[in-house]
């Protein structure tokens, strides 16, 4: 009997044919500059810098499949950088998760760990020259004379009071604002740049604000901390980046990007080492649809007990997907279909499904379980005696060999595979109705047993003892096989049927009044307790993942022991929503 887990052991599915993938603009923008002589393959440089306030979630594994996916491509190096320039949100727990969900999807940065901390000195040092040749000045506006200032995308901005203050005072302001001399949000270092401009991010943006706030990595060294739109182009210029690679939402910050590495002289040997000045460029982010992927608000649903936590398998993180049983197969192959585009669109979480589906089918080998036993005696079949009959690990390949499953007199059966009064079509058990225990035997119900409620608690059945294997002697067909195991050799487990978290196909679609909470699905957890499971999932190693024969693809829960026997439901074997859509 082969283990059964096939995740680990079972070859992985056959890659599709590059034909299949989706377009890649941004290896087409790749593949014209190499023609054009413009970088060769192997100077090719991007990087990953996710923000550590947070787990990353599938949107993520979309940045993560272009960023190191394009290094990979162009034989080319992939940065991890952690933009850590808000310690008001940054945790150490969050770096560390970054960390394993990255190398779980099979990406390696290598030796090329890096913090925007790492760079603060450097950036500082900057910010100072940008102020010294006039292209910075400190601010001492309140928050809301500042966002008075910025106006809107139909009244352009106006010059703050202190845009023409000398160059010596900003400068002397500034190093006053490191030494610690102003409180918090007395005075903010801005660029001076346009303040008529139609992109708003030109209005003289914020470059450093007075925080007093411990940092996971610099501790109380630094009370100013750089912001994001400054520190994120400068720190790629420092670490020799060609190909800033992000989505759509910082196309209209991408005028910025430029203007500070222009502004400071990024792209100059003597300003780099590298030389370089790394161009920014954009591609669609992954939407699907029943999902939310705002930080903020999944924090939300952490920390006010929605969910278990982070990795909670009905949360849309890497962390959530892995303790479901989803694959970094099935990501990445996602990815693939999708394709890199310029256009926002929204992915339909069927799709996702469904190579879920055709990743696991693939890997799982096949196992029988009863969710909500039924207790089904075959009256016949003398007390004592233990048939073991063989059964298929997997339908489509016979590498993966076959099993001994026990038979018994007493055996469970699925309790919704049981209807006393049978409905027009139904080939399942029924008084009277014959069916196939799969792998075992032919069975007809003869009697059926109620408890003083009138609940059935058994059912009372024979077996063809000419059938052998469940083969009708007389070649009658017989049309119902259902899932069983033996009560004498099951094992007791508890089962989560997990489904979609939010019943909205946006869940950020809110009326007035409401919230994205009031789109949450209150069946995205059903806890079963007592399901029968047959005798070769004992002890399943943390991650094993199968199939439950008839009921779909489940993985024994990474966080919990052998011993518990917690198993999650990772996808059913049909997608149930779309019938429920089509048939409401």
């Amino acid at each position: 009997m082969t283990s059964p887990n096939v995740q680990n052991a079972a070859a992985p599915a056959a890659a599709e044919t590059p034909s299949e993938n989706a377009p890649n603009v941004i290896h087409e923008m790749i593949d014209e500059e190499i023609a054009a002589g413009r970088i060769t393959p192997a100077e090719i440089h991007t990087r990953f810098p996710p923000e550590p306030n947070g787990y990353l979630h599938i949107g993520h594994a979309k940045s993560l499949y272009v960023n190191f996916g394009t290094a990979e491509k162009y034989g080319g190096l992939c940065n991890l950088r952690f933009d850590d320039t808000n310690p008001t949100k940054e945790e150490q727990e969050f770096v560390d998760s970054i960390q394993a969900d990255i190398k779980w999807l099979g990406y390696d940065w290598g030796d090329r760990l890096f913090f925007a901390s790492d760079y603060f000195e450097q950036l500082y040092r900057w910010a100072e020259q940008l102020i010294i040749a006039g292209k910075a000045y400190v601010d001492e506006s309140t928050a809301e004379e500042l966002k008075a200032q910025r106006g809107d995308f139909h009244k352009r901005g106006q010059d703050s009071r202190f845009r023409n203050r000398p160059n010596e005072e900003s400068l002397d302001l500034f190093r006053r604002m490191r030494a610690g001399e102003f409180p918090d949000g007395a005075m903010v270092l801005r660029a001076k740049i346009d303040m008529s401009s139609g992109n708003i991010n030109l209005r003289d943006p914020a470059m450093y604000r007075i925080l007093r706030a411990h940092h996971h990595r610099t501790g109380d060294t630094w009370c100013i901390y750089p912001m994001y739109d400054y520190a994120h182009g400068e720190s790629d210029a420092i670490e020799g980046i060609t190909h800033s690679l992000c989505t759509l939402e910082f196309e209209d910050h991408r005028p910025l990007y430029d203007w500070f590495c222009e502004a400071i002289g990024i792209g100059q040997p003597a300003v780099t080492k590298s030389g370089i000045k790394p161009r920014q460029s954009e591609f669609a982010k992954l939407n699907p649809t029943f999902t939310l992927l705002s930080k903020r608000n999944l924090r939300k649903l952490v920390e006010e007990g929605i969910v278990e936590g982070w990795d909670d398998p009905r949360m849309p993180t890497l962390a959530g997907l892995r303790r479901r049983g989803v694959t970094p197969e099935a990501i990445k192959k996602l990815c693939e279909r999708v394709g890199v585009s310029k256009r926002d669109s929204v992915i339909d979480i069927t799709l996702f499904e469904h190579i879920q589906r055709e990743d696991l089918n693939a890997r799982c080998e096949r196992r029988m379980a009863v969710l909500k036993p039924l207790r089904l005696v075959i009256e016949n079949f003398a007390e004592g005696r233990v048939d073991q009959v063989e059964a298929q690990n997997h339908p489509e390949r016979p590498d993966l060999g076959a099993r001994k499953v026990a038979l018994s007199r007493v055996v469970y059966v699925e309790r919704d595979d049981f209807r006393e009064v049978a409905p027009k079509g139904w080939h399942r058990l029924a008084p009277g109705k014959e069916v196939r225990l799969r792998y075992a035997c032919l069975v007809t119900c003869k009697e059926v047993i109620k408890d003083g409620s009138g609940e059935v608690i058994e059912l009372r059945c024979t077996y063809d003892e000419a059938a052998a294997g469940g083969n009708p002697a007389d070649g009658r067909k017989v049309r119902g096989t259902i899932h069983w195991v033996s009560a004498d050799h099951a094992i007791d487990a508890t089962v989560r049927l997990y489904d979609r978290l939010f019943a909205a196909e946006d869940p950020s679609d809110v009326p007035e009044g409401k919230t994205f909470m009031d789109h949450l699905n209150p069946a995205s957890l059903e806890l079963v307790q007592g399901a029968k499971l047959e005798a070769s999932l004992a002890s399943p190693k943390p991650g094993t993942s199968v199939q439950f024969e008839r009921m779909g693809y489940f993985c024994a829960d990474p966080l919990s022991t052998p011993a518990t026997g917690v198993w999650n439901r990772v996808v059913m074997l049909k997608d149930s929503w779309a019938k429920l859509e089509k048939r409401g």
